[in-house]
């Protein structure tokens, strides 16, 4: 028996006042972890807003985790769907601990409303450290750094075992060391046993790290190219998706920065 696509869009369009999206052909398989990649105005958002059920296609077909939009419940849809953007740091409680946020991922909630076992909350201090958190644990979320309310927003996201986990600019808005540190536990992420499908959305090659094997490059609503990371990420295609020509060079643990020319 085939197993279903855990992402697949098929001449997808989206239109507003102009069209922001245009023939999307996009497929992720089981096991995959992929990037998403564009300059500001490409359409990530938009395009992230119609995998989670948020807007609906003007035209073509959407279908997640073997559920086509338009013939499915999305609200149940969304539940397997785990969704991390630094937006949703002001929605959490600034006086609760680290590892009750995390539980709260469990319920779908913002604040804890339902009955928990000690063994609930066990489960979120033993992801924040399969994650790298464990300094974090007992720690009011007010005083946790940037990178550090990521990391829990993102074991908030897996405590609701999603079959597919997007990650959105993660790194937005954090100094070097942060990033790298985030990336680190985003890496241990991609290590653990059962981990969801993985979909990473980034405005820099230097936060691709090994393990996303597949990249997705979206120009002014329209997919540039796609396919394996090693053939992406090549000074021909970069310079021809970029405003001007670029040169890669390698970084740190198999990862590339660009610069221009």
């Amino acid at each position: 028996m085939a197993i279903e696509p855990v992402l697949k869009l098929e001449n997808v369009s989206f239109e507003r006042e102009h069209k922001i999206l245009d023939n999307i052909n996009w497929q992720i398989n089981s096991g995959e972890n992929w990037v998403l990649m564009g300059l500001n105005g490409a359409g990530k958002t938009t395009l992230l807003s119609l995998i989670y059920g948020n807007f609906w296609a003007t035209s073509g077909r959407i279908q997640v985790l073997g559920q086509t939009f338009g013939y499915t419940n999305v609200f149940e849809l969304k539940k397997r769907i785990g969704f991390v953007s630094t937006a949703m740091q002001k929605q959490l409680p600034e006086n609760h601990l680290a590892e009750y946020i995390v539980l709260s991922g469990k319920f779908g909630t913002i604040n804890i409303h339902n009955e928990f076992t000690d063994s609930d909350l066990r489960e979120s201090k033993q992801l924040l450290q399969q994650l790298g958190g464990e300094s974090i644990i007992n720690k009011p979320y007010r005083l946790l750094s940037q990178g550090q309310r990521q990391l829990v927003l993102i074991a908030r996201a897996l405590i609701g075992q999603p079959e597919l986990l997007i990650l959105d600019e993660p790194c937005n808005g954090l100094d070097v060391f942060a990033r790298e540190q985030l990336l680190q536990q985003i890496n241990q992420l991609t290590q653990l046993p059962h981990h969801p499908a993985l979909l990473f959305v980034s405005h820099y090659t230097e936060e691709i790290l090994p393990d996303f094997q597949h990249i997705l490059l979206l120009k002014s609503g329209k997919i540039f190219a796609q396919g394996k990371r090693d053939s992406i990420l090549s000074e021909k295609i970069l310079s021809s998706f970029y405003p001007q020509p670029v040169k890669l060079v390698p970084t740190v643990g198999n990862r590339f920065a660009v610069y221009p020319r």
